[in-house]
């Protein structure tokens, strides 16, 4: 239970912490041009924090404490954000007149960048599960 507790913690931490320093100082600018009209106004701050929740979530528990180490979480994040963040971009691009093609690939490797980080930092922080060390047999 404190490995689940520590991988959720870290990864709940790395996520806001890095996501909000994209959020609101290295795009936000890019987001306003971009979407200019379509970005809301206010954030929706219950919307958020279920999507965060959500997201930590899973990658606790399908990418994090799965992974055998640093690596495979780094590589199970990666699939995590590749999923997520294409199918929000590319049903977006679907749906959405007027949401533009531009932003499209930059959140996808933004999402894959972001939530790799993550799931290697939260893999760090928890550290190995009793039965998978080497001497446990």
């Amino acid at each position: 239970m404190v490995r689940i507790l520590k991988a959720f913690f870290a990864v709940c931490i790395t996520m806001t912490v890095v996501d909000l320093l994209w959020l609101g100082l290295v795009a936000n600018d890019l987001y306003n041009d971009m979407l200019g009209p379509l970005r809301a106004k206010e954030t929706v701050v219950l919307a958020a924090v279920l999507f965060y929740i959500q997201y930590v979530l899973v990658l606790v528990f399908w990418a994090v404490l799965p992974s055998r180490d640093v690596r495979s979480a780094a590589w199970r994040g990666l699939g995590v954000g590749w999923i997520a963040y294409a199918t929000y971009e590319l049903t977006n691009w679907a749906v959405i007149e007027g949401w533009p093609a531009a932003l499209v690939p930059i959140d996808i490797v933004w999402g894959l960048i972001l939530t790799t980080i993550v799931a290697a930092t939260g893999r760090a922080v928890a550290g190995d599960a009793p039965d998978s060390r080497p001497d446990s047999a």
